[in-house]
């Protein structure tokens, strides 16, 4: 291939390249040229000529333009025209045209006159319809003042993703001219707004032809670069009546105001749902420490990155009114800390359980001497060291980022118990005043569960010591029985629980199991009263049913509370034992071979009830046979039938042989870890007493 014959191919490639669709504003006209030759005959008929005035151009050619265009009234005026143009003037209006059905067309014509190379004039008209010259202009102008007036941004991209247009709403809303960004990317002059996203969104449109509506995206621009905007895109791609496609159309609007109000209120239901969280989570137990964990893992990660929950160390010990020190210091007890995630920043908090003191310099301390909410929105090193325990630990906070910080206290009847102070690390937003209600609203929810939980363990130490000091002491063998007892409080309160061993006349042993109804100093009050009631009793050596109705009798006048109770006379000597119940569980009888029963006693009516007589059964009792008598804390548990308990508690002892203080310990290990009711259990073992030694005399006599 030669050198021109590349050059050629290449000239021919440019052309090529250049040339475009149909499709174009002259198309959209149907622009028609005629030519005219010096007598006015016509010379050249477009295609467009013979749609435009209706004469094909073999009936066209050669003839003259004013007898088969013109209506006879107007030749006057065209042959006047031809001639002003002939003589080189141009001329352009509206002029009309007679077509073969001798209807009259207007048409708007542009004329002027051309030379040949021999110097021979002619008339060159283009011609198009009036009436489609008036809607496009009419188009032209609607788009015109509506991409100019429209207060909705516009703006046009070719299919590079290049910047065209930018209508002047767009160029206020970005605050940058329509200059500065024809032929650009989006990214090279808004390089704050969410480029990947805004492309892509073209790119789907220019390839699959579907609009985008209704796109929203966050970021800055030169009008606002200090704060983030919200905008919604539609995107549309422009394509010319032949399918050709043009590029990308995108309206926007500046949605910030509702943006902001929308997120105001999903933040304000996300306040609302955290605090009905936290009354449904916070106080579930009356435990100090389960209490303040509760709060603290309400708060992360919806509201904290990290959270603390610090109470006075005054509170932990009970005292009645929780104290600040003389000098403004304050001891510290860390009760809870969470994290929404993990990080080293809960080292830096104190140590769960542990006491820390903190000088009346530190925020925590200021917070529960002045008994008010303390917010630091944007923290700064020196916050860091009045905020951490140590500089060891405020070197972590620095480290893990922590930004914003806040200290609610925990106030409950007047009195502040102690602190919740919550971070944030990773959750890019400070602190503000709604932060602050809501943790001071938290605080306060919790601070009177936790006051709750104190006052309630200070009345628990009461009862337990109360009930611990009437119960009785442990009981010592007998003659003719070995005797073991546990006593096991519930974990949230002590109740009425008793149990006792009572020496009778001629070497009898009366074994007594009762529980009061209910929890506290009251019910332990009233089980020391029934239990010196039943020692009483005893010692007229009544029968177990008589005892009962006597303590059936004075129960009411003891308060409003009823018992139970289980009496059972032993004759070590006999193996004889009468028992009798007021509505309590029957105990177990384990042989000595092993078979273990429940003993078939009427229940009777609990004391207090009053007027329902009492009965008594009597069984024989073998050598080492075990009697087991027990309150129902040992078998009952929450979601499950008392009659599982029963049944399992039976074979525990048929299983455990062995000394009954280790079958004691095994039994209460089976049975219960954390009782959510007190458990006595008393467990008696026959063996036969011995038999005083008789002097034998012999008399000899003859």
């Amino acid at each position: 291939m030669t050198t021109h014959d590349r050059v050629d191919q290449e000239d021919e490639a440019g052309i090529g390249s250049m040339a475009t669709a149909p499709g174009g504003v002259l198309d959209l006209l149907r622009v028609a040229a005629v030519a005219l030759d010096v007598e006015g005959r016509i010379a050249l008929w477009s295609p467009e000529a013979e749609q435009l005035f209706g004469y094909r151009a073999a009936e066209a050619l050669g003839r003259r333009a004013d007898k088969l265009l013109v209506h006879p009234k107007d030749r006057r005026a065209a042959v006047e025209l031809f001639a002003r143009v002939r003589a080189g003037d141009t001329w352009a209006g509206i002029f009309p045209v007679r077509r073969p059905d001798g209807s009259t067309l207007k048409v708007e014509f542009h004329t002027m006159g051309l030379r040949d190379a021999h110097g021979e004039g002619y008339a060159l008209g283009l011609a198009t319809d009036e009436g489609t010259v008036r809607r496009l202009e009419t188009d032209l102008a609607v788009s015109g003042f509506l991409i100019g007036q429209s207060p909705v941004g516009l703006a046009v991209f070719d299919t590079e993703l290049r910047w065209l247009r930018a209508n002047p709403a767009l160029q206020q809303m970005n605050s940058i001219p329509e200059s500065q960004v024809r032929g650009h990317r989006v990214g090279e002059v808004l390089p704050g707004l969410d480029v990947e996203a805004i492309e892509a969104a073209m790119r789907h449109v220019l390839e699959s032809g579907e609009p985008l509506l209704d796109q929203q995206s966050i970021g800055r621009t030169p009008a606002d670069p200090d704060h983030d905007h919200a905008w919604s895109e539609s995107y549309y791609r422009l394509e010319d009546p032949s399918g050709r496609i043009l590029g990308v159309a995108v309206s926007v609007m500046d949605i910030s105001r509702r943006h902001r109000e929308t997120s105001e209120i999903s933040e304000a239901r996300e306040r609302l749902a955290v605090i009905a969280d936290a009354s449904v989570r916070i106080g579930t137990t009356l435990d100090l420490r389960q209490t303040a964990q509760e709060l603290a893992d309400v708060t992360v990660p919806r509201l904290a990155d990290l959270a603390a929950v610090d109470v006075l160390d005054s509170v932990v010990h009970r005292e009645a009114t929780p104290r600040v020190w003389a000098d403004g210091s304050a001891r510290f007890r860390a009760l809870a800390v969470a994290a929404g995630y993990p990080t080293d920043a809960v080292h830096a908090a104190d140590p769960v359980g542990e006491i820390a003191r903190y000088e009346p310099t530190r925020v925590i301390t200021q917070c529960v001497r002045e008994a008010r909410p303390i917010l630091v929105p944007h923290v700064t090193e020196q916050d860091v060291r009045r905020i951490a325990r140590n500089d060891d630990a405020a070197r972590v906070l620095l480290r893990e980022g922590v930004h914003s910080y806040l200290a609610a206290p925990l106030i409950a009847r007047g009195s502040v118990l102690g602190t919740l102070s919550l971070h944030r690390t990773i959750n890019p937003r400070p602190f503000d005043e709604e932060d602050l209600t809501l943790a001071c609203e938290l605080a306060i929810r919790a601070a009177l569960c936790i006051d709750n939980a104190r006052l309630y363990a200070r009345e628990r130490d009461a009862a337990l010591t109360l009930q611990r000091s009437l119960l009785s002491q442990q009981p010592r063998d007998l003659d003719g029985l070995e005797i073991a007892s546990r006593y096991l409080p519930a974990v949230s309160a002590a109740g009425g629980d008793w149990f006792d061993v009572l020496p009778l006349p001629d070497g009898r042993v009366g074994l007594v199991v009762g529980d009061v109804m209910g929890k506290g100093i009251h019910a332990a009050a009233i089980m020391g009263q029934l239990r010196t009631a039943t020692r009483a009793f005893s010692r007229l050596d009544l029968p177990p049913a008589q005892v009962l109705c006597h303590l059936d009798e004075i129960t009411p006048s003891l308060g409003e509370s009823i018992a139970t109770c289980l009496y059972a006379v032993c004759d070590p000597r006999t193996g004889r034992c009468e028992m009798s119940t007021a509505g309590h569980l029957p105990p177990v009888l384990v042989q000595p071979g092993g078979e273990a029963e429940l003993i078939d006693i009427p229940t009777g009516a609990p004391l207090g009830v009053g007027g329902v007589p009492f009965a008594s059964v009597e069984r024989e009792l073998a050598e080492g046979a075990l009697l087991a008598l027990f309150t129902d804390g040992l078998v009952e548990k929450r979601h499950q039938s008392i009659d599982v308990g029963l049944h399992t508690l039976v074979q525990l002892l048929r299983r455990h042989q062995g000394p009954l203080e280790r079958i004691c310990d095994q039994v209460l290990a089976a049975l219960h870890g954390a009782p959510d009711d007190d458990v006595a259990l008393l467990l008696a073992r026959l063996r036969r007493p011995r038999l005083p030694e008789t002097s034998v005399v012999t008399v000899e006599g003859g």
